[in-house]
């Protein structure tokens, strides 16, 4: 019988970084907010409502398709994505075409929401089973690509839409994330069952444990760990969606910086958000995850309670640029994290109902910042109840650390026992 030659498990990461870039280009919807308005002859908050509803869809189909994603596998999901994701933007074309607002939301928001969904957890747990050596730097890679995204196609966008215009930009664009994504999923699989790199055994070493259990995604709801991680990614990324929302005004105010000087930092925020996905899920490796999300909180608390009474400009966005590092490595760090509590037996499915906080989030953070801006006119007011909700994540934070340690320490007892009887 011949023997199945084994992929190559880099080739394997830059398939995941492939999908992650075309879907991550949602990132860049602010490039097509004034082009899209314009055509439908309304303001731009009515335009954003299909971002948000994508970024809902997003947080719901991961949810609740997590577990069709395990069970069919990565080739057949990642290809799904790349259906729906470039329908979607396909169909956004065509409404912009018949001027439907109604198509459009239907087409970008929901139709492809359900692709980011699809595409955002398909290769982070096949990554997690190809790299149990190094986890973070490999779901940190894909993920990255999700950060760059806007990078790379918002000036894209903006060509296209100049140059062919509007409806045929989303055409052309469509086309190609479609292809991106399809002959991704066509190389990416899942390693044979028990792969481990040449040279790895886990247990070895003081960081890289052998995982906690290796247990689904039912059983993975009844533990406390896992509420501890879905109140810890929740708070990371309401707090950082709202400011990275109201990031332009703030250095505006503070900062005397005009709009398109703050426009211009907007756009770095973009490269510290991607490189904050590689270099803290990297770094995760060796420091211990509960520790890096540890450090996330700590700092963070003294950021946002900081950062309004800062008024020097190179201390300003060092901070601040330090936070969206944090937030973007909160992402990336978090799927090499569930595979150390969980196992990778169902890691997609968990995966998925952790990122229904995103969803949740997405609307939560902003919503807060607007509110407590509205009623006391002071950033400095407002900050601090970020700080405060960074407060209650580094006690849960600390709570999982105290998880972590029991459980390893009980493993460590059961594997002595086992040795002294062998």
């Amino acid at each position: 019988m011949k023997t199945q030659k084994l992929k190559n498990r880099w080739l394997i990461a830059a398939s995941a970084v492939g999908i992650h870039i075309s879907i991550g280009s949602v990132y860049a919807y602010s490039v097509m907010t004034n082009p899209v308005k314009d055509i439908f002859d309304v303001d731009g908050s009515v335009i954003k409502w299909a971002f948000k509803i994508a970024i809902l869809l997003l947080g719901l189909s991961a949810a609740f398709l997590g577990r069709w994603v395990e069970k069919v596998g990565p080739k057949i999901s990642g290809t799904t994505a790349g259906i729906f994701y470039g329908v979607g933007i396909l169909g956004s074309g065509l409404a912009v075409q018949l001027e439907s607002l109604t198509l459009f939301y239907l087409c970008y928001g929901v139709i492809g929401g359900i692709g980011l969904g699809l595409g955002y957890i398909t290769p982070v747990s096949t990554l997690v089973k190809w790299f149990p050596d190094r986890r973070g730097l490999a779901t940190g890679m894909a993920i990255m690509g999700f950060g760059f995204a806007a990078l790379i196609f918002g000036p894209v966008m903006q060509s296209l839409f100049d140059s062919v215009g509007v409806s045929n930009a989303f055409y052309i664009l469509g086309v190609i994330y479609m292809i991106l994504i399809l002959s991704s999923a066509r190389y990416i699989e899942r390693p044979p069952e028990g792969y481990l790199p040449a040279g790895f055994k886990p247990g070895e070493g003081k960081v890289i444990k052998k995982d906690m259990a290796n247990i689904d995604a039912n059983e993975a709801l009844q533990t406390p760990r896992f509420y501890y991680i879905w109140v810890m990614m929740f708070i990371n990324i309401a707090c950082g969606i709202a400011i990275i929302s109201a990031a332009s005004p703030m250095m505006q105010e503070k900062l005397n910086y005009t709009p398109m000087e703050a426009a211009a930092i907007v756009g770095l925020i973009g490269v510290f958000n991607g490189l904050g996905r590689i270099i803290w899920s990297s770094l995760s490796d060796y420091l211990g995850r509960a520790n890096t999300y540890i450090i996330f909180f700590a700092f963070q608390i003294l950021a946002f309670y900081f950062l309004p009474k800062i008024s020097m400009e190179l201390t300003f966005l060092v901070v601040l640029f330090t936070v969206i590092t944090m937030y973007g490595g909160g992402f990336s760090t978090l799927p090499a994290f569930l595979g150390d509590l969980f196992g990778t037996k169902q890691l997609g499915a968990i995966h998925g109902m952790v990122l229904a906080a995103w969803g949740l989030a997405g609307v939560v953070g902003p919503t807060i910042y607007d509110l407590v801006m509205e009623k006391t006119g002071s950033l400095d007011s407002t900050l601090v109840v970020f700080a405060g909700m960074f407060l209650i994540a580094l006690v849960v934070s600390v709570l999982m650390k105290i998880t972590v340690m029991k459980a390893h320490k009980k493993m460590d007892a059961v594997n002595a026992k086992v040795s002294m009887v062998s």
